[in-house]
Formats: structure tokens, sequence, C-alpha cells
């Protein structure tokens, strides 16, 4: 069984395409929005997709809290994990992230936007480890003991762990693939720094002691 789960912050624009491509996936077989927060109608429309589980949560947890929200409710022993504000989402690029993990030849994939837009391009070359585009055995992910408080850092948790855990991880290129900035969604100033808070919760968590398994 498979779960897709999706962290969302104020994303009603872009959402309801996410979800439109994951319902056409027949290998998903629960979708789950969780909204982290949210203050426009992000929730309002993933409800109108039909099976698709909303979980609303009425304060921000940052991405790990909302993460560890959606895996409480997941079935599953695969997760899939997409952003909410993807631009160019097809089934395609859904499997190929799926298809390594489904068929074992490695325990987790990360995606990369490649020839979608040269700004995020680059920012995903520079740190690929913080794609939000994977998929991964549960277990990998049970493994962090602190996801709920990493915020912005479980991608960084994660990478850290099957690092040490000499764990292989294949990078899958997802062509024609992008995202909505913070600079666009905000506004360039107030984009700045919600950009600027991010990679500084990034780089707390990363300056802690190594996570270790439980």
């Amino acid at each position: 069984m498979i779960a897709a789960i999706i962290p969302a912050f104020n994303e009603a624009r872009t959402i309801g395409e996410v979800l439109c491509v994951l319902k056409r996936c027949p290998v998903v077989n629960q979708i789950i929005v969780v909204s982290d927060g949210s203050s426009d109608s992000t929730v309002q429309v993933a409800l109108q997709y039909d099976g698709v589980e909303v979980i609303e949560l009425l304060e921000n947890r940052g991405k790990g809290g909302a993460i560890k929200a959606g895996l409480d409710h997941a079935r599953a022993e695969i997760l899939l994990f997409l952003d909410a504000d993807l631009i160019g989402l097809t089934e395609k690029h859904v499997t190929d992230l799926l298809d390594p993990v489904i068929n074992e030849r490695c325990p987790m994939t990360v995606g990369l936007f490649e020839k979608g837009r040269v700004a995020t391009d680059i920012a995903q070359k520079i740190t690929p480890f913080l794609s939000g585009q994977r998929a991964l055995r549960r277990e990998l992910l049970e493994s962090i003991s602190d996801l709920d408080l990493s915020r912005f850092g479980m991608e960084v948790a994660l990478h850290r762990y099957v690092e040490e855990m000499n764990i292989p991880v294949k990078i899958v290129n997802l062509a024609d693939l992008s995202h909505v900035m913070k600079e666009e969604k905000l506004g360039f100033w107030k984009g700045i720094a919600a950009r600027g808070k991010m990679y500084w919760e990034i780089i707390k968590y990363a300056a802690k002691a190594n996570p270790h398994p439980k």
C-alpha cells in the first residue's frame, strides 16, 4: 500500500493540480493533505476531491510537524511526499519516484527539478537533500525520533540518517517540474524573510547533535 502525504500552508492556488494528478495514479492508495495552519481556502479546495483525507492543523507546526500528523494517519508502508505548490506535476513524475522503492531497488528516492525554471533548478542543485519530493519506506521516517521538532529540518534529518547508516538513495530527475517560490507567494521582501527563516531553522537543526534511531 502507498500513501501520499502533502503538507500545505496556504496553497489553495496550486494544491488542486497536485491532487488531480495523484487521483489519476492507481498505485497510490491513500492521499492525505495536511493543512498546516492555513488561513486561505486550502482545506476547502482539498475537500472537493473525493477520497482525499484532509487533516486541518489549527496552528502552524512547520513541515516536520505537518508530516508527523500525516504519518500518524497513513496506513501504508511506502510513503510519497510532494509539495503542495508544484507546477507541472505529471503521473510519470509520481511513477518515477515510486518505482525504485516499490521494486526494492532502494529504500528512498529524492526528486530534483530539471528543466523547469532556472531559479528552482539551481536551488535544488545546490541543496538536493532539501527536496520535498521523495518516496521512502515508512521505517526510515519513523527512525527520526525528533521529527515533530525538526520543522523545516525534516529533510536534513533524513539526509543525515541515511548517510550515517549508509542507506542507498536514488536521485530522480523530474523533468519540466517546478514550484511557486516564496517571493512569488508573499512578495519580494516577505518572501526573502520567509526564505531566511526557513534556512535558519535548517541551520539550527543541522547544528544539533546527530539524531539517533529510537
